[in-house]
């Protein structure tokens, strides 16, 4: 029994110890987000050019498609585009069928023709040049400008602009906002950060190869281009 007291004493001390232990404080954060936006001029331009041939055979609509696919190819080798800066980016050769009649309870599909689609890429480094490029390319033959989109030549350079505006927006803020509750802001715990650059692109309708281009050029306005980035910054405060 002596030995059973002794044992509830020291437990009895210890206890009081343990319950002192001052408990951590949790770490004070400012969690803020921004965004950083640039504009750009294009400085670049990227067109999709089509030639379409229709024939009543498979062989007489890839001949004539390749016939007006080499003329645009050698206007664009007098604007000094040559590969890799042209591409060709995808060749389809179809049938062409009538429509059946509804009122046929059997109805049949009936090849009437064929057509050939030949789409290339077309890399202009001026923008200046975008207009005189599809006049030069639908006199030659090319009868469909599918696309056209402008670019700058170094994205990354104004990727990082954005985000260093991000950065500067964000720690700016968290300044503002601990200094407003007699804080001061410390270093960062976590940063994330994500970038976005939007292409300016165009949907062209058909040109007709059969119509002259015009004398001056054709008119293009470029625009300007965005790029953002965002950014989430989490920073300690400090007394």
């Amino acid at each position: 029994m002596r030995f059973l007291a002794i044992s509830a004493v020291l437990a009895a001390v210890a206890a009081p110890a343990v319950a002192q232990q001052p408990a951590e404080k949790p770490d004070r954060i400012i969690n803020v987000n921004a965004v950083g936006t640039v504009q750009k001029e294009p400085e670049r331009a990227v067109i999709t050019v089509a030639v379409e041939s229709g024939a009543q055979n498979a062989q007489q609509a890839a001949q004539a498609n390749a016939a007006k696919m080499d003329a645009v190819f050698a206007a664009l080798r007098r604007l000094g585009i040559v590969p890799p800066k042209v591409r060709t980016i995808s060749y389809e050769l179809q049938p062409q069928y009538r429509q059946p009649d509804r009122e046929n309870p059997n109805p049949t599909l009936q090849v009437i023709g064929y057509r050939a689609i030949n789409m290339v890429l077309v890399e202009v480094d001026s923008i200046k040049r975008v207009g005189a490029v599809i006049d030069a390319t639908t006199t030659a033959g090319a009868n469909r400008i599918a696309n056209l989109s402008f670019e700058l030549r170094d994205n990354e350079a104004a990727r990082l602009e954005a985000l260093r505006m991000a950065v500067a927006r964000a720690r700016a803020e968290a300044e503002l906002l601990a200094s407003a509750t007699g804080q001061k802001l410390g270093p960062p715990t976590s940063i994330s950060s994500s970038s976005y650059f939007e292409p300016r692109q165009y949907r062209m309708d058909a040109v007709s190869a059969a119509m002259p281009a015009p004398a001056p050029p054709t008119p293009i306005e470029a625009g300007t281009l965005t790029i953002t980035a965002n950014v989430n910054i989490v920073y300690r405060m400090i007394d």
